[in-house]
């Protein structure tokens, strides 16, 4: 019993120690504020030099070239940004930002739920506004995550979370954006430790797994359709996909799988598909862009997935399925707290030949329009949440990248967080920091 009590008071110790690193949530926008002279990126493309960017309420009221814009500054706030660069927030799809803390302890990961068939479990209910990872995504400038659930065939149903909030219905931009699935894989593998690489074998119940998903979309087609019918949360859940309301977010890998994938959803009569993959895309690239699937790219910074491809295709993905004429966002996979590099991802598609600004639109605008909130975000533009941020240099550049201020509709945020107060704690106390 003593023992127990120990380990209790030291838990309780460790956490209340990691909470007050949690900085308090933003305050609601009481006044109209003006960002003079950045250098605004909006996000579709196009750069302002010398900016105008306005925004009162929780919304942007102002767009405009300050070289060619006279304006009455009576009314707002003004903040000179001459020299700085002005970003909207980045958005990061398909995470377990505030389901998952630390993944070695099971009672700080609830992103998974038992069972295969689950796409009535709603992520957004489980979302930790606590949680210390948000604060060091903001100072990278990511101020949105879509929060997504993992695990058996039909995962769950994800949101878009704000990367601030007191709790989740606060947090919450958009409940419900999509339904993820991880598609049956035609060859299963295993890591071999002896050798060092995966020895694959085909799965001999593919196509019966095929048939059971196919028979989940009829029989929640059947569902939507009866008129008497007693309540079934799982195929409730799964109307949105048919109406365009959500998007079906697929999880799989291999060209075949891929083209498997979209064609029984499409055949079953679901409105908007994507796919969450890596290298394979490319195989299929011509296939995806006809089909006008999006693609949810997870490991940039990795090595490829087959032996004769190039050592360095992972950072021309993103390159070589836009210019394919794909919609491409970029995620991120493996250890949580990495997915802050997710702006030197959409760095190095530019690096590889993408254009800066074309870049950009991997973290910004592309990724709001495959979750269906691009009305909304993605984009500096006049009616648009005021869900931006401004960085003294380029924001996709590890360099230069340094987030001073940043907004959630309109709401400014504390950027300190407990990397960086540890940080300027050791180095006051090794002296090299007054």
């Amino acid at each position: 019993m003593k023992i127990r009590i120990i380990i209790l008071m030291l838990l309780t110790a460790v956490t209340s120690g990691l909470q007050a690193q949690v900085p308090e949530p933003a305050a609601p926008q009481e006044e109209a504020i003006l960002l003079k002279g950045g250098i605004a990126h909006l996000g579709n493309g196009q750069v302002i030099q010398n900016s105008f960017i306005a925004f009162d309420q929780g919304k942007i009221t102002l767009v405009a070239d300050a070289t060619r814009t006279r304006i009455d500054f009576a009314g707002y706030k003004i903040i000179d940004i001459t020299g700085k660069h002005v970003y909207p927030g980045f958005i990061l799809p398909n995470s377990q930002v505030g389901l998952q803390e630390v993944s070695s302890i099971r009672a700080m990961d609830d992103y998974r739920e038992r069972g295969d068939y689950n796409p009535n479990v709603r992520a957004l209910v489980a979302y930790n506004t606590d949680s210390e990872l948000p604060p060091t995504f903001r100072v990278n400038g990511i101020l949105l995550a879509e929060t997504t659930p993992t695990g058996g065939r039909f995962s769950g149903t994800s949101s878009l979370m704000h990367m601030d909030g007191w709790n989740w219905e606060d947090a919450v931009h958009t409940a419900d954006v999509a339904i993820h699935m991880n598609w049956p894989a035609r060859q299963t593998g295993q890591f071999d430790f002896a050798t060092f690489t995966f020895k694959r074998k085909p799965n001999k119940d593919y196509d019966k797994q095929v048939r059971e998903v196919a028979a989940f979309f009829d029989d929640a087609l059947a569902y939507g359709a009866a008129t008497d019918k007693e309540r079934n949360l799982k195929l409730e859940a799964m109307q949105g996909l048919f109406d365009g309301t959500k998007v079906l977010m697929v999880h799989t890998s291999g060209p075949k799988d891929i083209v498997d994938a979209v064609a029984v959803a499409k055949k079953k009569g679901v409105q908007r598909v994507a796919i969450v993959t890596g290298t394979d895309a490319l195989l299929v690239k011509d296939y995806l862009a006809a089909n006008k699937v999006p693609v949810v790219l997870t490991r940039l910074h990795s090595l490829p997935d087959r032996e004769d491809m190039d050592v360095d295709l992972p950072y021309r993905m993103a390159v070589e399925l836009t210019q394919a004429g794909v919609t491409v966002a970029l995620s991120h996979t493996g250890m949580l707290a990495l997915a802050r590099n997710l702006p030197f991802y959409a760095g190095t598609s530019a690096a590889y030949g993408l254009d800066k600004e074309e870049a950009l639109k991997l973290i910004t605008l592309n990724p709001a329009t495959i979750l269906g909130v691009a009305d909304k975000l993605g984009t500096l533009a006049e009616g648009k949440d005021a869900t931006l941020f401004v960085s003294e240099g380029d924001a996709l550049d590890f360099r230069t990248n340094k987030v001073v201020q940043a907004y959630i509709q309109g709401r400014q945020l504390h950027l300190k967080n407990r990397q960086q107060v540890l940080y300027e704690r050791y180095m006051k106390k090794y002296g090299l920091q007054k």
